[in-house]
């Protein structure tokens, strides 16, 4: 496993002089994706166990993919009272798809209405959606008025809505992120992927530092020979960032553990990554 490979654990709480002055972000809280470990979508105790898992890990919430809770939303209260006696927040649930709608190169709005309705009913705090890039600015409008749209019906129920980039959103200067920003409503806030910003070439501290009031959250990982990795693994900077997060009195969510941990032990893995976030950002 190559976690901390490049900054070895004893550096990261020791020494390195960018990350032992890491500022206290009191109001942060640090969030865990259900992603390094398998879930059964038929089987709720496999979605328990992992939640029970990331909460031993000190976690304070969790974001998970739609299609991990589906099938309970016709019945929400059992899962919604699992949840909370297990202590964790349930900041998002998350749309992510393999094809888009080709008209607004979101989830199409019934979907998105369905999991806005079903991950509210378990105690869900935002729906994230995830999308297609939109290089032609009649798609990058269309998708726009669609946020706007499904972040009108969260709204409407008492729920956040968070748009989740990817890197192609920050190439070419950022044209894309920054024209969505610019055309939605301030009802559509964002899930800030880190990870897919850095491979794209983009200042994360500098895009934070002018939009962090509708960013709610960021995905944190690291890239490495121009590779999505792990928190850690990269050689990114992270310290201007977590300085903007202390300047801003930013009172969002870090989110880990996005990537599949590919060998036996994603509980190490994701309990490493822990250390790093409090390390670097105080929390």
């Amino acid at each position: 496993m190559e976690i901390l490979k490049t900054l070895s654990r004893r550096t990261l709480l020791l020494g390195a002089p960018a990350l032992f002055a890491a500022p206290k972000n009191n109001g942060v809280r640090v969030g865990c994706h259900t992603n390094p470990w398998p879930v059964d979508p038929k089987n709720p105790d496999s979605l328990m166990a992992v939640l029970t898992t990331i909460k031993s890990l000190g976690f304070e919430g969790f974001e998970t993919g739609f299609l991990n809770l589906r099938s309970q939303f016709a019945h929400p209260d059992p899962t919604y009272d699992r949840i909370k006696k297990i202590g964790l927040r349930f900041l998002g649930i998350h749309v992510s798809l393999s094809r888009y709608d080709p008209q607004t190169f979101i989830g199409s709005f019934g979907l998105l209405q369905e999991v806005a309705e079903g991950g509210k009913a378990i105690g869900a705090e935002r729906l994230i959606v995830s999308g297609d890039s939109t290089v032609h600015p009649l798609a990058l409008r269309a998708k726009a008025d669609a946020l706007n749209r499904i972040a009108k019906h969260c709204k409407n129920i008492g729920l956040g809505c968070a748009y989740h980039n990817q890197a192609a959103e920050f190439a070419d200067g950022g044209a894309q992120i920054a024209g969505l920003v610019n055309q939605t409503d301030p009802g559509v806030h964002f899930l800030l992927d880190a990870g897919q910003a850095i491979a794209a070439g983009a200042d994360v501290a500098a895009f934070f530092a002018k939009n962090w009031r509708r960013i709610d959250g960021m995905h944190l990982s690291d890239v490495r020979a121009e590779q999505v990795v792990p928190l850690g693994q990269g050689a990114y900077d992270f310290a201007p960032l977590a300085k903007e997060m202390q300047a801003a009195s930013w009172r969002g969510w870090l989110v880990t553990g996005e990537e599949r941990v590919k060998d036996e032990s994603g509980d190490a893995a994701v309990r490493q990554t822990r250390e790093v976030i409090h390390t670097i950002f105080g929390v």
